[in-house]
């Protein structure tokens, strides 16, 4: 084992490290969306896909002062949007509320209803859901991801869904999302506080659809929209971002610079052992993937979706000699995604993730697909 393991332990401490698993690449030549598209596809990976406020920040601190394209797409038809959690990470599963739990949609909801599409979700008192017209100004109830207090109900000003959103993600985490967080008992108290001392009042929550989806087919729901950018919406169905970092939509056949993304990861469609995994990463790529917090966990999951085996092996491993779980670079585990009940010790054991995301341990002599780092 390197000395400089052997340094992390002695100092009792998580190594804060980070590597990225992508890198953005700014062209500053003027294309249409669609060749843009190929050039990205031809010398890249794709246009640039962003999962996460961390993404929208390396864009913003590019050498960008225009708009430039990025590879997210409208398919502008009416009955195949989907819903989206507007926190990262977090999964939409409409079967979760089908069922008698609390909170549940109202009867009837979502109808879509209107000329006008209704794409975003509010709460009400009774803690009932129902879909309706984004652009109604009204209150909203943030998550806080750190600190004691997780929900923050705010009741001025009034804001619009986009600008309650850009509210949440500036002084908090992001609009509350998730039935994990909307079944806590500290969301329910806080929204029946509001309620006892402002009267019934309606709130946004982060559920949205839309028809937007990434040109690499990630599945990543992650919106970062500028709330007046969809003047003429129906023509502008190719998205932008803007030298703010706010994300506006045009009209696909103009021509603008743009962001292609190189992925730094790979997905090898072979069934070997943790050891030969190993060594075929060390000897054609860099390593067997390591990942360090919940942004790395993302793009590694979805890599992970597509293999065909039904776990991956990842780079950790666990060491009999010194009682603990290690990654392959070196570095302890400061961040895990294990599944219940299965971080636990065992002799030659090393981790394998789910195409769900979540770790499992696994006898090192068994055979599943994995994930290089280039």
């Amino acid at each position: 084992m390197q000395w400089s393991l052997f340094v992390l332990i002695l100092m009792g401490q998580c190594s804060f490290f980070t590597c990225d698993l992508y890198e953005y690449h700014f062209i500053p030549e003027g294309k249409t969306w669609e060749e843009a598209q190929r050039y990205c596809r031809e010398h890249y990976t794709d246009l640039a896909t962003v999962s996460d406020m961390r993404g929208v920040e390396r864009l913003t601190n590019s050498p960008q002062t225009t708009d430039a394209w990025i590879g997210l797409r409208s398919i502008n038809e009416r009955d195949i949007k989907e819903w989206h959690w507007s926190l990262p990470g977090e999964k939409y599963n409409p079967t979760e509320c089908d069922r008698g739990c609390a909170p549940e949609w109202v009867p009837g909801e979502p109808n879509n209803g209107g000329d006008d599409p209704e794409n975003c979700v509010a709460i009400k008192p009774s803690q009932q859901w129902y879909d309706v017209h984004c652009s109604r100004s009204q209150k909203f109830i943030c998550y806080n991801e750190t600190g004691d207090q997780k929900y923050f109900v705010i009741d001025e000003p009034n804001l619009n869904w986009l600008q309650a959103q850009s509210y949440c993600r500036e002084h908090h985490t992001d609009l509350v999302s998730g039935i994990t967080q909307i079944n806590s008992t500290e969301f329910k108290e806080r929204v029946e506080e509001f309620n006892d001392q402002d009267g019934s009042s309606d709130l946004w929550i982060g559920l949205f659809r839309d028809t937007w989806s990434w040109s690499d087919g990630k599945n990543f729901s992650f919106r970062h929209w500028d709330p007046d950018s969809f003047k003429d919406k129906d023509s502008k169905t190719c998205a932008m971002t803007t030298p703010k970092g706010k994300w506006s939509s045009d009209t696909c056949t103009d021509k603008k610079p743009f962001y292609c993304y190189e992925d730094k990861v790979i997905l090898i469609n072979e069934s070997k052992t943790w050891d030969e995994a190993l060594d075929y990463c060390r000897e054609n790529h860099h390593d067997l993937v390591s990942i360090t917090d919940r942004h790395q966990q993302r793009w590694v999951q979805e890599r992970a979706k597509m293999a065909g085996t039904e776990f991956v092996w990842l780079g950790m491993r666990y060491t009999c000699t010194l009682d603990l779980w290690f990654w392959v670079i070196d570095r302890l585990v400061c961040y895990d995604n294990w599944a219940q009940q299965e971080k636990t010790e065992g002799c030659d054991r090393a981790t394998a993730m789910k195409r769900d995301g979540e770790w499992y341990k696994k006898a090192d002599n068994e055979t599943f697909y994995f994930i290089c780092a280039k």
